[in-house]
């Protein structure tokens, strides 16, 4: 689960929990630390496998504006429900639609675990000031997402690929 992305602070610390049998998607831990407005670096710890990754980073190459939309470039770890040590590499673009609540997103992604591209897409629809929903596509399965939002932290309930439930939790400091 995406959670409700960075808080804006220097450090942002991430739980995840998915019902699943799967060991890998199960828990997920991960710390974030923005290195300036456009370019956060962490790590990513999945306990019920083991795993450890070092590398998780975006770069938002442009801000969105009135006029232009956002365009960043990641890596992180792949998909729920992929294999240990696979990673993703995307660039996504994202834009909230005028006098709207809704903010598309659509990116291509090149999946280790696919060994080929795929195009993740999504919107996040503001429901209220602290709620909002996303329901989105990873490039292989669907995903619904409800968060609540506080300006030091969120929580992110997701009933993910339609079939188990999870949740997030992360704060800034």
């Amino acid at each position: 689960m995406l959670g409700a992305g960075n808080l804006n602070k220097k450090w942002t610390f991430a739980a995840r929990y998915v019902d699943t049998e799967l060991d890998r998607p199960r828990w997920r831990l991960t710390l974030d630390y923005r290195i300036n407005d456009r370019l956060i670096y962490g790590i990513e710890y999945n306990p019920a496998a083991n795993e450890l990754n070092p590398f998780r980073a975006t770069w938002d190459a442009v801000l969105e504006t009135e006029k232009a939309p956002m365009v960043s470039f990641g890596v992180s770890s792949d998909r729920i429900g992929s294999d240990k040590g696979k990673l993703m590499y995307y660039a996504t673009i994202a834009k909230q639609i005028p006098n709207s609540p809704v903010s598309p997103y659509v990116g291509v992604a090149y999946s280790e675990q696919d060994k080929g591209f795929n195009i993740p897409f999504g919107a996040n629809i503001q429901l209220y000031n602290e709620w909002s929903i996303m329901p989105m596509f990873d490039g292989k399965r669907a995903h619904l997402m409800a968060t609540y939002r506080q300006p030091d932290y969120w929580i992110t309930g997701g009933w993910i690929w339609f079939e188990r439930l999870g949740i997030a939790f992360g704060t800034g400091f």
